[in-house]
């Protein structure tokens, strides 16, 4: 059920980035604008997964789950009235972040389920939820070709019954600990761990990345390889399906090697695959090739991350922890479409941005070899 429940709101929350190609000519909006719509309902649901682990942390995800998920359903049609203001639509933006805070619900409810040497596959398939992104890219453009109006009453009816079903059927753990320290103070120890911020910077670049290609992929193949708008989304469902079968993956065999370990292979066998798209290879078949390399690589990083986080983090901080990784890799989302809208606006050309990528992927690469491989799984 968390898994569902993650897809769904993840499908939410990537509602406009598949449509904002059509955005762009309707609203008549540079590059950069399109890429500023597409990363605000990004920025939000990063940041807000901070408050949204912790409450998970005090009040279950029995509660927080079907809340969240029905509130989202208010700026899921508050898209249908605003759709030719760009101001409204930023502003709807905002609100649909919500639908990206659920990582962080369903993270602690699956961790305190599992004994730690089964939880990094558990998180994992918990993680395939972010194939949300993959059925919004897939199903919204065909979906809109319909109606207008209709994705947005599909996803709110879906999340709806997700709500309902959620409320009877999820479960917290009976004997979980229940912290009973305030907000502001869980939130300060968790980011007085130094563990906290090295697993963001990792899961910045890993789960980042694939959050920066899901809501800007589409954008790009259809600037760079003029492909149209459902052509493109296809596409781009491709690279976050590829995602999606991959994390359970990182997550798998982070159970059987150190999670590190996983990581600082999953990140260099990405950044290798950015070089070569940063040549603009044709898209048959060196950039296809590339790009679902790149898929691979980026998502059993995000896996191995969070096997991490499971094993290393106090049971009672886990959502806390959560909460403060997750945001990092939200927002390790919502930098790179800007990059890319601003870089092509200036240059012309997406080369310099897929450079950047595998400079940080190969950081990240050497830092978890030769730091993160050093901290031992704790019972």
């Amino acid at each position: 059920m968390a898994t569902v429940g993650f897809t769904l709101t993840f499908w939410a929350w990537n509602l406009i980035a598949p449509l904002s190609g059509d955005y762009k000519e309707r609203l008549e909006l540079s590059s950069f604008q399109q890429s500023l719509l597409v990363a605000v309902p990004v920025l939000v649901g990063s940041l807000g997964r901070i408050p949204a682990g912790a409450l998970t942390d005090r009040y279950g995800a029995k509660l927080m789950f079907p809340l969240v998920s029905a509130l989202t359903i208010v700026p899921v049609l508050l898209l249908i009235p605003v759709r030719d203001s760009y101001a409204a639509m930023l502003a709807v933006g905002f609100l649909l972040g919500l639908g990206g805070t659920t990582f962080a619900i369903g993270v602690p409810l699956v961790n305190s389920w599992f004994p730690p040497a089964g939880r990094g596959f558990a998180i994992g398939v918990f993680g395939m939820g972010m194939g949300g992104v993959a059925l919004s890219g897939f199903f919204t453009p065909r979906i809109a070709e319909r109606g207008d109006n209709l994705p947005s009453v599909i996803v709110a009816i879906a999340l709806a019954v997700f709500a309902a079903l959620a409320a009877v059927t999820i479960t917290d753990r009976p004997d979980r600990p229940v912290p009973t320290a305030s907000l502001g103070h869980r939130l300060g120890q968790a980011a007085r761990l130094r563990v906290t911020w090295e697993l963001s910077a990792l899961y910045a670049i890993g789960f980042g990345g694939i959050v920066a290609f899901g809501v800007y992929l589409p954008t790009y193949l259809k600037t760079w390889y003029e492909l149209g708008a459902t052509d493109a989304g296809t596409k781009a469902a491709g690279f976050a399906l590829m995602t999606v079968v991959f994390r359970p993956i990182g997550g798998w065999a982070s159970d059987r090697i150190h999670p590190a370990l996983v990581t600082a292979a999953a990140l260099g066998f990405a950044a290798l695959w950015a070089i070569v798209q940063a040549f603009d290879p044709p898209l048959y078949p060196g950039g296809t090739m590339a790009l679902l390399c790149m898929a691979a690589g980026l998502g059993t990083a995000s896996g191995s991350v969070f096997a991490l986080v499971a094993q290393v983090t106090p049971q009672p901080q886990v959502g806390s922890v959560t909460g403060i990784v997750g945001a990092m890799g939200g927002l390790g989302g919502f930098v790179p479409p800007l990059v890319m809208g601003a870089i092509y606006s200036s240059q012309g050309s997406y080369s310099i941005g897929f450079m950047l990528l595998s400079d940080l992927a190969l950081a990240g690469c050497v830092y978890a070899y030769g730091r993160m491989r050093n901290i031992r799984p704790t019972a």
